[in-house]
């Protein structure tokens, strides 16, 4: 039966699944002064971590069992839930180790992300056309992996918050899900921006307490590439990702 998206609105108040996202998606917030561990873990494809669960499993799909099947995923709110349920079901698993898990998750959560509009958006349009094509794509993939290896690092600094989750609210480009994170501390506003891709819900920003990411992220690299140079500018990049 097709569920409507303010009738699913909701449906996760009472979980804490969304608070992942918040993690994954911004890789700051709620945690953003806490000191980082010295041992960050490092992003999937690094040799560190276990990789038994992948070797006893052949395949590229070995993954797939932690995944949450979408009864409507036209529902963005429904989609929003199912994966974060597939997430919270990897952070919990006592049979899968650091690396596995972080390997499940980013298989898991990566495709909800639209990391190629995102690196448009980030540039802006002047700074992306000053890109050669094969420069677009060296700071897509460099960009990507940054984003990635912020939300990795934050799994490991997961609580138990509870939150409120919005209506999705159509937009021109797509639609907006409000959504509270509720803790000791107070209240955190988060604004997940969504917009379909290859007929797939996914996000292309992430506002906390009304602060783009991505306009967090552009400001960053307006100041390297006012200074110096596209090359500068990966350096940047593949510094942070090597952190």
């Amino acid at each position: 039966m097709e569920v409507s998206v303010k009738q699913k609105s909701i449906a996760c108040i009472k979980n804490f699944w969304l608070t992942v996202l918040f993690l994954l998606a911004t890789g700051h917030g709620l945690y953003a002064d806490q000191k980082q561990p010295d041992d960050v873990n490092n992003p999937p494809g690094s040799k560190s971590g276990s990789s038994s669960l992948e070797a006893s499993n052949s395949g590229e799909l070995w993954w797939k069992k932690w995944d949450v099947v979408v009864k409507n995923p036209d529902d963005p709110n429904e989609l929003v839930c199912a994966k974060l349920n597939a997430v919270i079901g990897v952070l919990q698993s006592k049979e899968l180790e650091q690396g596995d898990k972080e390997k499940i998750i980013d298989k898991i959560i990566s495709p909800f992300f639209d990391f190629d509009l995102m690196s448009k958006l980030v540039l802006g349009r002047t700074n992306w056309l000053r890109l050669t094509p094969a420069e677009q794509k060296k700071f897509t993939e460099l960009f990507t992996l940054r984003l990635k290896n912020s939300y990795l690092e934050k799994i490991i600094l997961y609580k138990d918050e509870k939150v409120r989750l919005g209506p999705a609210v159509p937009q021109k480009m797509g639609i907006f899900i409000p959504m509270d994170v509720l803790s000791d501390g107070g209240k955190v506003a988060v604004l997940y921006k969504l917009r379909k891709a290859d007929n797939r819900w996914k996000i292309y920003d992430v506002e906390i307490q009304g602060v783009s990411i991505l306009l967090t992220y552009r400001s960053q690299f307006d100041d390297v590439l006012h200074r110096g140079t596209v090359k500068d500018l990966f350096t940047h990049l593949e510094k942070s990702a090597a952190k």
